[in-house]
């Protein structure tokens, strides 16, 4: 086994960690890990970060739905659109894009660079989001009601942004939950891990068709994730996740800078 493998399967370990730690943002470092650690073609990597994002956020879905911390009708409402917007995304837009893009003073922008720039831009984007979380409690009881007509546009973007890059959203999920539904925060995180977990895997239904899938190792870089969410769960005892909240976003800020340096480089 390569070096870069060992550290692409620690990676595999800290995606986990992350996750049960923070509740979310660890699924963003699963396509730079396959891109640069285990050298998968960008697009493939994005279609093998939602299986992993989907079936992660499943794991942490189910001990919600076990708690009753999750709205049905919010994650309904919210994921009918994604999914579609995800699924069409993976199926029609992405295979269309072609190779070659353009040139810039003797500089050829493929589909593959495009795609990890786009990537770094995503993760700048939530990097600052975790950056300026100032960790404010939402009243527990509000009532919950539904802008309809937001949260469909919403979750089509969403839907489009998860189809392009493979992350899971929850950066924008989130807050759309606590804003447009008025969802309770600790309901709107285990909502979202829900839709997350749904918008994913149908998402990378529409790769099966068009990609070739090297399951056995797709399944074993899921394997440890999942494990480094029992170990970060286990760890939630000893650390306080929010205050590593910060920290994290920090060190995706300094991974998108680095993604844009080596796409441009």
């Amino acid at each position: 086994m390569e070096l870069s493998q060992i550290f692409g399967y620690a990676g595999a370990l800290v995606i986990g960690v992350v996750l049960g730690l923070i509740g979310g943002g660890g699924s963003i470092l699963t396509v730079p890990v396959l891109v640069y650690l285990f050298y998968v073609n960008p697009v493939t990597a994005t279609a093998y970060s939602l299986f992993v994002v989907g079936v992660s956020a499943l794991v942490g879905a189910v001990r919600n739905i076990q708690k009753g911390l999750v709205d049905f009708k919010t994650a309904i409402v919210f994921a009918i659109p994604a999914f579609i917007a995800v699924y069409a995304t993976r199926k029609f837009i992405v295979p269309a894009i072609p190779e070659e893009l353009f040139e810039v003073n003797g500089f050829l922008v493929t589909k593959n660079i495009a795609i990890m720039v786009f990537f770094a831009i995503i993760m700048l984007v939530a990097a600052i989001s975790m950056i300026k979380s100032n960790g404010k409690k939402i009243a527990t009881e509000t009532k919950v009601k539904y802008n309809y007509p937001l949260i469909i546009v919403e979750g089509i973007v969403v839907g489009l942004l998860t189809g392009i890059v493979g992350a899971g959203g929850g950066f924008l999920i989130i807050p759309a939950l606590v804003l447009l539904a008025k969802l309770p925060m600790k309901k709107a995180v285990a909502t979202s891990l829900l839709i997350i977990a749904i918008k994913s895997l149908i998402g990378f239904i529409g790769d099966v068709e068009n990609l070739d899938i090297d399951w056995t190792f797709l399944l074993l870089f899921t394997a440890i994730s999942i494990v480094g969410i029992f170990v970060g769960i286990w760890l939630n005892k000893f650390i306080d996740g929010k205050k590593l909240k910060k920290s994290f976003g920090w060190f995706v800020l300094a991974m998108a800078l680095y993604i844009l340096f080596k796409e441009f480089s």
